[in-house]
């Protein structure tokens, strides 16, 4: 154990997507850990869309964290992260850790890209976060009172995106232990997005409805938004798949990584709502 803390001070870790959901948790789960951190973010000179930004934010690095900005699975994440891996690689960076998704049937190309460069790799698969309903698109319908999504009944896991953050950091400072490795990581119980909305509505003190629609149906809503077509047709294949029950069980990967229970849903609602998550 000293030395692997000893060997984590001259760490330094690339985090992508700095500012983002899991980046943002990831840098400060990074600096506890004794990481030095370089966030790779457009403001910071780093875009996943410009390979000739890469260089500069990945040399003299030893690690580095690639979350794909918009989904793991997208049609140019699988040639955007073995790309990217590859000049990783190159340049000495060896130790890569990525976050995909739990069950997702596209996931599984842009894994393989990770690996192919011969990088000391590491795959945290998450299930669907507790912080979707907190941060990001689904926020504003919360507000209003109603969630409308494909969801149905079925029941999920809902990991708290902290618990991703702090199994990410020990992978990258665990040594060899999670060399070569997938980590699944769940919450500790299953909900479906009804339920789910219900304990919001009970921590708000506010009704807030779960309205299910057939996936293609959100699709043309998403489209009626402005979602580019290619985009919400991509969106409808990862909802008609990912939300038809093939993830509603648990795993024990926080637990394994962490030597600790998850986060409860239970408890991310509470000071989601404390901090006025939801407050219109």
């Amino acid at each position: 154990m000293a030395d692997n803390a000893a060997n984590t001070q001259s760490m330094t870790v690339v985090v992508t997507g700095a500012s983002g959901r899991t980046g943002s948790r990831v840098v400060r789960a990074a600096q506890a850990a004794g990481l030095a951190v370089r966030a790779a973010s457009r403001a910071h000179g780093f875009d996943w869309e410009d390979p000739t930004t890469w260089a500069q934010t990945l040399r003299g690095a030893d690690a580095a964290y690639l979350m794909y900005p918009s989904d793991v699975g997208a049609p140019a994440a699988t040639e955007g992260v073995g790309a990217l891996a590859r000049e990783a690689v190159g340049l000495g960076v060896r130790r890569l850790v990525l976050l995909s998704a739990r069950g997702e049937e596209q996931a599984p190309a842009t894994e393989a890209a990770l690996k192919a460069p011969g990088a000391d790799w590491t795959v945290v698969r998450a299930a669907w976060f507790a912080q979707n309903f907190s941060e990001g698109p689904l926020v504003e319908e919360l507000r209003r009172g109603e969630l409308v999504f494909p969801a149905g009944e079925v029941r999920e896991p809902f990991v708290d995106v902290r618990d991703i953050a702090e199994v990410v950091a020990v992978a990258l400072t665990a040594g060899q232990r999670y060399v070569g490795r997938t980590v699944e990581v769940t919450g500790p119980r299953l909900l479906s997005f009804r339920e789910a909305v219900a304990e919001i509505s009970a921590a708000i003190g506010r009704e807030v409805s779960c309205t299910p629609v057939p996936a293609r149906a959100y699709g043309e809503a998403l489209t009626g938004f402005g979602v580019p077509a290619e985009e919400a047709e991509f969106l409808v294949e990862v909802f008609e798949g990912l939300l038809d029950g093939r993830n509603a069980h648990l795993t024990d990967g926080i637990r394994q990584v962490l030597g600790r229970a998850p986060r409860d849903f239970e408890d991310f609602v509470r000071e989601a709502a404390a901090a006025g998550a939801w407050k219109v």
